[in-house]
């Protein structure tokens, strides 16, 4: 039998990888639609799948959207070098750009869920807790990289920097003025680790 024209072919999905195919398959409908078009039938359609596969692996819509989130968050910080563990300011943040090439759409997916949290305050529980993972890692490499105490401040400020950095790309692209940019970052953590380690 055929499927009718402009519909995927369903396929099946097992379990494991499947349910990661669902995630991927949720981040790209919001990116590309907004989360009011985040419905079973959507994700499964984008999948290649049945409606009532996405059911029984999420339950809720609410289930959907919090591991979509979590999803996103987990790949973005594997694929962004945020953390790479050396210490080594010239190894802060090296594959951003790489990363908002390779995902577009898993970014702009968490840019969606952020401004439709201002419009629906009962999105904040899925990204506060999620969001402080983005904090936890660059607070804890600036404080591989830097001499002394890294306040909360500071570590929120640089990864602003690095957020809307791939705000600009995602939107402008720009790589290239991105990379620059990468690169005053990390002079300016150089400057920073250089003062702290003279008045220490």
């Amino acid at each position: 039998m055929t499927e009718p024209a402009g519909r995927r072919p369903r396929k099946r999905v097992n379990y494991g990888t499947g349910r990661e195919a669902l995630l991927e398959a949720a981040v790209r409908v919001v990116a590309r639609g907004g989360l009011r078009r985040l419905t079973y039938r959507a994700v499964a359609e984008e999948a290649g799948v049945t409606h009532g596969l996405v059911v029984h692996h999420f339950g809720s819509r609410d289930a959907l959207i919090e591991e979509a989130v979590a999803h996103a968050i987990r790949s973005s910080l594997s694929s962004s070098a945020l953390e790479p563990g050396t210490g080594r300011v010239a190894d802060f943040s090296v594959g951003l750009t790489d990363m908002v090439e390779a995902g577009p759409d898993l970014q702009a997916f968490q840019y969606e869920l952020l401004l439709e949290a201002r419009r629906r305050p009962e999105l904040l529980a899925h990204l506060r807790s999620l969001y402080d993972e983005y904090f936890d890692a660059t607070r804890r490499e600036l404080t591989q990289m830097l001499p002394g105490p890294v306040d909360e401040g500071l570590s929120r400020m640089v990864f602003a920097t690095l957020e809307g950095l791939v705000l600009h790309q995602l939107v402008f692209g720009e790589r290239e003025v991105i990379d620059e940019a990468l690169d005053e970052l990390r002079s300016v953590l150089r400057l920073l680790a250089e003062r702290r380690g003279d008045e220490a």
